[in-house]
């Protein structure tokens, strides 16, 4: 039995299906086709007009009906434009595509062009011709007022020449309306005669005879060529080749006719079915609503109960959430104090070795030769001047003092330095704790700092073992502003940071490593503190979890160090980087911050 839903999803589908069947019928319907058709005939109705316009116009220049050939030039324009817009169109339905269509369309162009190309020839010769069938009166009156001027018109030769002279352009004119043999020859003869007519006359007529005599020549010449051009002109097929493209046009417009009638009738039974499956549907989705109504009554019902059993069930998380609460706080407070442990010891190395170096400069004190001066002082206290003028080792005692109280202050000087050293130390290991506390609490305030003396003082608390260590310290530091930022972190970090590279070039080897140390700020306003050592190097499984909390690869380390480095960059909303090419090769730690430089003096 079919489901419910599985009912919705399939009508559903046939609707959709159905409806794109529609649209597809509906956008494949002709009637852009039979637009198209009717104003493509339309145009091959106006090319046969102006095709017998231009005719018509070609035999009005044959006849000297118009001497103007403009009308010539008009029609074959029009023609062209009117290709151009027919050519267009079909392009568009891709007719042009069609073996038969393009047969048609090179005919069409062909006889096209040859008959402009006739139609031009026509212009030329026609017009030369007719020119010299315009001449011939004119040349016959001048011929007829020098006979007048200087001739006697009764002489007999006088009267012959009149008479051969009006045959001739009789002839011509004849031979211009009707062309034949018989008439070339009559022709042909009068010119014949006009030239032996010529040579018993003045010389004054020689110019105007010669002048007579080439232009019935030309006629005689052209006229057979004018004609000729007519009659290819009226041989070339145009209108057939419309014709042609005509029955194409009509047989393609039959057939999307008849795809027509076949769309119709898919249309209607596509529109009945998709009406019963929408009726379908509809019942459908009543009864599916209903059910749905019903539903949401019982899980109205179900709410309320499953209501109350959340509060109680909130109730008992909420306690036990207290609980993880407690013992998550626990946890963090244990790393904590870890960190505080760690960081701390870093600090108390510096601390031990300034003790240390007190404690050996006390032990080597030269207060001692001050009592053994005043053992001498208290033995010759009677006799204090002569002893002191006349005793060898009285007269030396003046200068031993002054040289004892040299090196009394010398001593005193060093062991204030180291005292205040040690002062620093242990302010600082107040400040790492107070730093590592505010980890569960609040952030420290930003203070005016730079970051130079701050490396100085990072480096000056590990002296005593970079020295130990033969370590050689460079420093590339570069000219920086006062900077606002978290001295307590930052001093932290470097300690660590430095620390690290120290035990990492403290393998055997008598050669002195370098340390690099370097400050510097780069592209996206950032500050960026880098320590490079030449140790044992980092392997790269261990890249990734460098930073992971109780992670170390010293037998003696815990792995407290960089872990709370790391944590150190992010609550400065920078980050620490660690980058090696493998054991053995060294390794450098980066850190970059946000540089916020300081507006007005701190």
């Amino acid at each position: 039995m079919i489901s419910r839903r599985t009912s919705l999803i399939l009508f559903s589908g046939l609707v959709l299906v159905l409806a794109s069947m529609l649209l597809y019928l509906y956008l494949n319907s002709g009637s852009e086709q039979t637009q198209t058709y009717n104003e493509s005939r339309d145009l091959i109705r106006q090319l046969k007009q102006q095709d017998a316009v231009w005719e018509n116009e070609v035999l009005k220049a044959r006849v000297a009906v118009s001497h103007n050939y403009d009308p010539l030039v008009t029609p074959l324009k029009e023609m062209k434009r009117l290709w151009a817009r027919f050519d267009s169109r079909e392009a568009e339905q891709g007719r042009v595509d069609s073996d038969q269509w393009r047969d048609a369309y090179d005919g069409f162009l062909s006889a096209f062009g040859e008959k402009a190309r006739l139609v031009e020839q026509f212009k030329s010769h026609n017009a030369l011709l007719r020119n010299s069938l315009a001449f011939l009166p004119t040349a016959e009156d001048g011929i007829q007022a020098q006979i007048n001027t200087m001739l006697a018109p009764n002489q007999p030769e006088v009267h012959v020449f009149v008479t051969d002279t009006y045959d001739l352009l009789l002839s011509a004119l004849e031979f211009a309306q009707v062309t034949s043999v018989e008439r070339a020859a009559e022709i042909e003869v009068g010119l014949g005669n006009l030239a032996v007519n010529a040579e018993n006359l003045p010389k004054e007529f020689h110019t105007s005879l010669n002048l007579l005599s080439n232009h019935v020549a030309l006629i005689l010449r052209e006229q057979p060529v004018v004609n000729r051009l007519l009659e290819q002109i009226e041989a070339i097929p145009v209108a057939e080749r419309l014709d042609t493209i005509t029955s194409l046009l009509d047989r393609d417009q039959q057939q999307v006719e008849r795809i027509n009638r076949k769309n119709h009738l898919y249309t209607l039974w596509l529109s009945g079915l998709l009406m019963f499956s929408v009726i379908c549907l509809a019942a459908l989705l009543v009864r599916s609503f209903a059910e749905v109504r019903r539903v949401n009554n019982a899980l109205q019902s179900a709410n309320d109960v499953l209501e109350q059993r959340v509060e109680d069930r909130t109730l008992e998380l909420r306690n036990a959430q207290s609980e993880l609460l407690n013992a998550a706080r626990q946890a963090g407070m244990a790393e904590i104090a870890t960190n505080v442990l760690h960081n701390v010891g870093n600090v108390l190395n510096s601390v031990n070795t300034s003790s240390d170096l007190i404690a050996r400069t006390l032990r080597s004190s030269k207060t001692q030769g001050l009592g053994k001066a005043m053992q001498l002082f208290r033995e010759h206290a009677t006799d204090i001047g002569r002893f002191l003028d006349e005793d060898p080792r009285g007269r030396l005692l003046p200068g031993y003092l002054h040289q004892l109280t040299e090196a009394i202050a010398e001593e005193q000087k060093e062991m204030v330095i180291e005292l205040e050293r040690m002062n620093k130390s242990i302010d600082h290991i107040k400040e790492v704790v107070a730093t590592q506390q505010s980890y569960a609490g609040a952030k420290n305030v930003p203070v005016p700092l730079s970051v130079n003396d701050l490396v100085e003082d990072a480096l000056r608390m590990n002296a005593g073992a970079l020295i130990r260590h033969q370590v050689r310290v460079v420093r590339d530091f570069a000219d920086l502003p006062l900077v606002m930022g978290d001295r307590h972190r930052l001093l932290l970090i470097l300690i660590n940071l430095i620390s690290n590279a120290k035990y990492a070039m403290s393998g055997p080897g008598s050669d002195p490593r370098t340390m690099i140390l370097r400050t510097r700020i780069i592209e996206g306003g950032l500050l960026e503190m880098s320590v490079l050592d030449e140790g044992e190097g980092i392997a790269p499984e261990n890249l990734q979890k460098i930073f992971a909390h109780g992670f170390t690869t010293r037998k003696d380390g815990h792995g407290f160090g960089l872990h709370s480095c790391a944590l150190a960059a992010i609550e400065m909303n920078g980050h620490l980087t660690a980058h090696s090419d493998g054991p053995g090769l060294g390794a450098v730690f980066t850190l970059r911050i946000p540089l916020i430089a300081v507006t007005e003096p701190a």
